[in-house]
């Protein structure tokens, strides 16, 4: 049975596809059929084969399953803004349908699907709906990423209590030191654990780079991580 991940961070810019992936190329190390996701992507990158988005071929390049670009990342936007404002400026509605579908493309195809999530939990992708319905058709635990910096707390517990309000399984978490260390961010960390119930899956260390596998090896924090999300 395919097992998929939902990853939903505490806001923009977190970490996010960092720890997704370092979390694909964990399961890849170990052996899994691993598939990346990223179903709502707004900003492109201008390439050889076309204009693709970033953090889309950044999970790519740390599959080794292969799929069509188009299943990997469904909805492309060219505007780098909410998604809503982005599929308004084109004149496009984001279905779930069409994700539904690539989604189980991939499975079909994987061990293990890691599916990035684009801003925040209630990220808008039209007028009425936002990333969390995505996630919530997908019917994926979710791992929440919480940057840590000055806000995290409220942040992640707004989180935490959205999923509790729609029924969604709860994976786990994931501290992000980002690139510059907050003041009490070991105090944070265990202030947040303490409410969730739970340590965090890993930490990223702050300042940390170097998500390209021919360059850097795969993260410890990643393979502890990953053995906890597949363990028994």
């Amino acid at each position: 049975m395919t097992r998929g991940f939902f990853v939903t961070g505490t806001d923009t810019g977190v970490g996010k596809t960092r720890v997704c992936v370092a979390l694909t190329r964990a399961f890849v190390a170990a052996g899994k059929r691993t598939a990346v996701m990223k179903p709502v992507a707004a900003g492109t990158v201008r390439t050889a084969a076309g204009a693709f988005n970033d953090d889309a071929l950044e999970l790519l390049g740390a599959t080794n399953v292969q799929a069509r670009y188009e299943d990997v990342n469904p909805w492309l936007l060219r505007t780098p803004a909410s998604p809503h404002l982005a599929a308004r400026a084109e004149g496009i509605s984001i279905g779930h349908e069409r994700i539904a579908k690539a989604y189980a493309r991939l499975a079909a195809n994987a061990d293990i699907v890691v599916v990035e999530g684009a801003g925040g939990w209630h990220a808008p992708i039209s007028e009425v709906e936002t990333m969390a319905d995505v996630a919530q058709r997908l019917d994926l635990p979710v791992i929440l990423v919480v940057g840590l910096r000055l806000g995290c707390l409220n942040h992640a517990l707004l989180t935490r209590e959205a999923l509790r309000a729609r029924g969604m399984r709860f994976a786990g978490w994931i501290a992000n030191r980002l690139a510059t260390e907050m003041p009490l961010a070991n105090a944070n960390m265990a202030s947040l654990a303490a409410r969730f119930g739970v340590e965090p899956l890993g930490v990223v260390p702050a300042g940390s780079t170097g998500s390209d596998p021919k360059l850097f090896p795969v993260p410890e924090w990643a393979v502890a991580a990953s053995k906890k999300l597949v363990s028994p």
